[in-house]
């Protein structure tokens, strides 16, 4: 076995066992320790606790102990992006943190295996495993942004109708939202994220800009103007609505164009570099075949 691989190994299995110590290593103020037996909940957990469950509640202590003993702060953008793509929670960050610190890892252990140019093999596998991460979360970003964007003309469709029918804008987002959570799911959550911003006391136009912002989709840009437009002017919400649906469904069908437009220029390099060549040897290889047996005739 390489050196690099006994060398990679042995890096791994002190980082695990520093981990492991890290919690008897660092324990606790004494003022931190009094706070923590205040808090500290008296009441017995009636839950099973399965051991995928303990695995993962361990790995994300080790991975918080950790990210809070290298002094790294949570990063806002990093949480941002997190709930762009759907991913909400607690522990969101540490989850992510933890995978670009252990899938590296794998891939330099993968890349040690291999017997010829270890050392660059391992490079590459790390580099490729610590930007493997965040490749994965601009994929699932931009395709939840997609489905998102596909979802708006049905959900202003529908709350035209629920608004037109009698409701008030905060209750037609929450009916709409529940209408479509079996064939949009995130433009659901999205809508009951909005609902929740506003039920904590934040105003209505604000909650929406913090969801224009957290999406960066174009449409939400144009309702939140909308929005504030009909307040300041005093517009009917139904007609504003219909419209910008209108509009919003208008330039759906243009970008539809705009791409089949494009494939007319995109399928000439397919055309001139996989099918042309099988249909000239198709069609030319038995011409030159007899011309070829002919020459050889008249030479003789």
């Amino acid at each position: 076995m390489p050196i690099i691989f006994y060398v990679v190994l042995g890096l791994i299995i002190f980082g695990v066992v520093a981990l492991l110590l890290t919690p008897n290593l660092f324990r606790p103020s004494p003022e931190a320790q009094r706070i923590f037996d205040v808090v500290q909940s008296e009441r017995v957990d009636q839950r099973t606790i399965g051991g995928k469950e303990q695995l993962q509640t361990r790995i994300l202590g080790m991975a918080t102990e950790l990210r809070v003993r290298l002094g790294l702060a949570e990063n806002p953008s990093l949480k941002a992006r997190l709930a762009m793509a759907g991913v909400r929670g607690t522990a969101s960050t540490d989850i992510f943190f933890a995978s670009q610190v252990l899938v590296p890892a794998a891939g330099a252990v993968a890349g040690s295996l291999i017997g010829a140019h270890t050392i660059s093999y391992v490079l590459g596998f790390g580099a490729l495993g610590y930007m493997a991460p965040n490749m994965w979360l601009n994929w699932k970003t931009k395709g939840r942004r997609k489905r998102i964007r596909r979802s708006i003309p049905d959900a202003l469709d529908l709350m035209v109708i629920c608004v037109d029918a009698g409701l008030g804008l905060d209750q037609a987002l929450l009916r709409v939202g529940g209408e479509l959570g079996v064939s949009h799911p995130d433009i659901q959550e999205e809508f009951l994220q909005v609902n929740r911003e506003q039920r904590a006391g934040r105003p209505r136009l604000e909650a929406w800009q913090n969801l224009a912002d957290r999406t960066e989709i174009e449409e939400f840009i144009a309702f939140v103007s909308m929005l504030a437009q009909t307040d300041k002017f005093g517009t009917p919400i139904i007609k504003a609505l219909s419209r910008l649906s209108d509009d919003i469904r208008m330039k759906r069908r243009q970008r539809a164009e705009e791409a089949a437009a494009k494939t007319k220029i995109k399928i000439i390099f397919p055309l001139v570099l996989c099918i042309f060549p099988c249909i000239f040897i198709v069609l030319l290889a038995p011409a030159i075949l007899s011309i070829m047996a002919g020459m050889q005739s008249m030479s003789q």
